[in-house]
């Protein structure tokens, strides 16, 4: 039997909890941290300084010998400059071991290599890190030893973001600001209101030595060649299928590493495509969710490769199966334990839940093309409108209670009834009978209503959460702040919230459709309700800074002009430069991995074809197979020279973020399956060992 864990004793254990500051700050330290923590404002200096002493006592008990101000910058994956405790020698040769409440709360790493659209010249170095203290410190262990990692926002020396956790953090405030306003209508005074969400992360794991034979998997993250295995994910029986004993080990090792972290894994099984897996965490506030989510897909890498694994989070890192993605199941609470988007047992009475329903329609209608954007990557745009994916077009699914609910106030202005659940009986006497859900759920929607959250389900698994659920929190606080601005005026709330609720679901009704996402027919009827389908990343960024939004980011200080602008140019830089590692993967592989190997075997077929001749044996089939080859061949070589011209004809582009990214989409990705195609025909009829890299079918299917 294997070791047996305690996951009461190990969850949080590296984590420095209020419960671990509780035990070793004193008391009234202790009150001025939660009093932040929950309500916002400053410690004071004095108060910093016995946090940071306390906090740095626990990490060197711990082994830690360096501290960190962990941020994410907007590379999509985070950052760490390591510094040591010590201090300055003594005279006696020794030293002491000192951290202090500014170290605590400010750092300076250097700025100017990060991404910043603009909003800092590359001599510019100067930035800055601040403690998050909403999200807890934590130790990590590596080949460096143990470091105390401390949650941080990150912005330049002239004061804009940077970061995800900044915006993120302003639109926290935004919604809970707004969230109020609508709750003090209803006679409720609660602290706060918490946006909250549980990312569930898809991935794939595969061989490490066949991993390090493919160029493509090391560069991109996705294979750039490959035909298809005999066998896909047609039978369906991967799905929920009983985990390998290697694969369990891993997961076993991942969920002990997290739980560590104070990361509550929850849910691990096999998803649909061959080799592809799902872990999901209980949900937490929007900020330490995203923290906890960068730092599990980290996390993920390391103990795959302790394992023997490579861990694969690319969207689409195989044709033909199955993408991975990250479905965020968002939800907003008071810090009274009220969940704002339960519809409870009568959802046709609950007012104060339809009006939180009606605003939430009408900020995914209004902003749907907002909402793409959040999900956009060159990654998954291979994903969206796939058929494991949502599609690129915006849509809200409510289910048959809600819609059922919807439909009659839209008719009468009101509900009075709604659809209850069924009871189930399976017809067998030995298994329990149990009162099913009032409603299915749906996955081929991008935005489905769960019971009392709603999924965002278009997040690509690569995707570092923040921006989808900040710009979630955004346009929802926008619609409260509309909805508080006409109720807080009515003479008769009741009434009034009656009328706005029916209003809004009447004008914003073509954003619901509870049907088959996945359908030609949806995509013909959302364009008849005229829903937006943006079918790229490139031409979603355009949405990003309209004046409308820029408007409405700086109205709620989420994020500036500026901010935005330098934002999107990142967005179109960030693709280009993706798409150009792409082209140049593939050109290299195919000039010198595939092409060599192929006229390697075109020249040992060749001489059987001699032989056979000189023995007076017909040689026609390998005659035919030889010519087959080599036109394919002839094909590939030609696909791939046309793809170098194109390539080096980018650079033209390279001062225009826009028309760069647009080239790199519209020309070179669009060239990459001419450049794949004759290749892909290769490997199947090319001897399997004479093919220079590990196949779709090794790949796969030898875990």
């Amino acid at each position: 039997m294997s070791e047996l864990l305690n996951v009461e004793e190990l969850f949080a254990s590296n984590v420095f909890t209020v419960a671990k500051m509780r035990e070793r700050l004193p008391k009234k330290v202790f009150q001025e941290v939660i009093r932040v923590m929950e309500h916002g404002g400053e410690l004071s200096m004095a108060t910093a300084d016995v946090v940071a002493k306390a906090m740095k006592d626990w990490a060197v008990e711990n082994g830690a010998t360096h501290y960190t101000h962990w941020f994410q910058p907007l590379t999509g994956i985070t950052a760490e400059k390591h510094d040591s405790f010590i201090t300055s020698p003594m005279p006696n040769g020794k030293v002491l071991m000192s951290f202090s409440g500014k170290e605590l709360i400010k750092g300076e790493p250097d700025a100017s290599s990060f991404p910043s659209g603009g909003l800092r010249q590359t001599c510019g170095a100067r930035g800055y890190t601040a403690w998050d203290i909403t999200s807890p410190a934590f130790l990590k262990e590596s080949a460096c030893g143990v470091i105390l990692c401390i949650p941080t926002a990150f912005c330049s020396y002239t004061g804009e973001a940077l970061d995800q956790k900044t915006p993120l953090l302003r639109s926290m405030d935004a919604v809970n600001k707004q969230a109020l306003r609508i709750l003090k209508l209803f006679g409720k005074t609660p602290a706060k209101v918490t946006a909250s969400v549980g990312p569930e992360q898809e991935y794939f794991l595969i061989d490490k030595d066949k991993f390090n034979q493919r160029l493509d998997l090391k560069l991109t993250g996705r294979t750039l060649f490959g035909a298809p295995a005999p066998k896909g994910q047609e039978l369906d029986d991967q799905y929920f299928g009983v985990i390998k004993d290697k694969v369990s080990h891993f997961m076993r090792e991942l969920n002990k590493d997290l739980w560590e972290y104070g990361i509550p894994a929850k849910t691990q099984h096999n998803e649909v495509a061959p080799s592809q897996h799902e872990i999901a965490p209980i949900y937490g506030t929007t900020n330490v969710a995203t923290d906890q989510n960068q730092l599990l897909m980290e996390t993920l890498k390391k103990v795959a490769e302790r394992n023997g694994f490579a861990c694969l989070l690319h969207e689409k890192p195989f044709a033909g199966v199955n993408g991975s993605g990250k479905h965020n199941n968002w939800s907003i609470s008071t810090s009274d334990g009220e969940n704002l988007i339960d519809p409870g047992k009568e959802p046709e009475k609950n007012l104060q839940f339809q009006v939180f329903l009606a605003a939430i329609l009408e900020s995914v209608d209004n902003h749907a093309a907002l909402l793409r954007l959040s999900a956009s990557s060159a990654g998954n745009d291979h994903r969206l409108g796939a058929n494991e994916a949502p599609p690129a077009i915006i849509s809200a699914y409510l289910g048959d209670q809600l819609a059922d609910v919807v439909d009659q106030i839209i008719a009468n202005g009101e509900a009075t009834s709604s659809l209850k659940g069924k009871v189930y009986k399976s017809g067998c006497s030995v298994i329990p009978e149990f009162k099913m859900d009032a409603t299915d759920r749906n996955r081929t929607s991008p935005f489905a209503f769960t019971g009392n959250k709603f999924e965002f389900r278009m997040v690509g698994s690569t995707q570092c959460i923040a921006q989808p659920m900040m710009t979630l929190n955004t346009i929802v606080a926008d619609t409260l702040c509309n909805f508080a601005d006409v109720l807080e005026k009515a003479d008769d709330f009741e009434a009034a919230a009656k009328k706005l609720v029916a209003d809004k679901l009447r004008e914003h009704q073509r954003i619901i459709f509870n049907g088959n996402g996945y359908s030609e027919e949806w995509v013909k009827e959302a364009e008849r309700r005229g829903l937006p389908n943006i079918k790229c990343m490139v031409d979603a960024v355009d949405y990003l800074a309209t004046p409308e939004n820029i408007e409405m980011f700086e109205k709620h200080g989420v994020m500036s002009k500026r901010e935005l602008v330098a934002r999107g140019v990142v967005m179109y830089d960030n693709y280009a430069k993706q798409i150009n590692i792409e082209a140049k993967t593939m050109i290299e592989m195919s000039t010198k991995q595939i092409i060599p190997a192929v006229m390697k075997y075109e020249g040992t077929l060749a001489a059987s074809v001699k032989d056979l001749k000189e023995l007076g044996i017909s040689a026609d089939t390998q005659m035919e197979i030889l010519s087959t080859i080599d036109t394919k061949l002839a094909e590939l070589k030609k696909a791939t020279a046309e793809l170098e011209d194109i390539v080096a004809k980018a650079a033209e582009k390279e001062e225009d973020p826009k028309a760069w990214a647009k080239y790199y989409h519209d020309v070179v990705f669009a060239f990459f399956d001419t450049v794949r195609k004759p290749a892909d025909e290769l490997e199947k009829i090319v001897d399997a060992k004479a093919w220079p890299f590990p196949t779709y079918e090794e790949l796969l299917f030898e875990q």
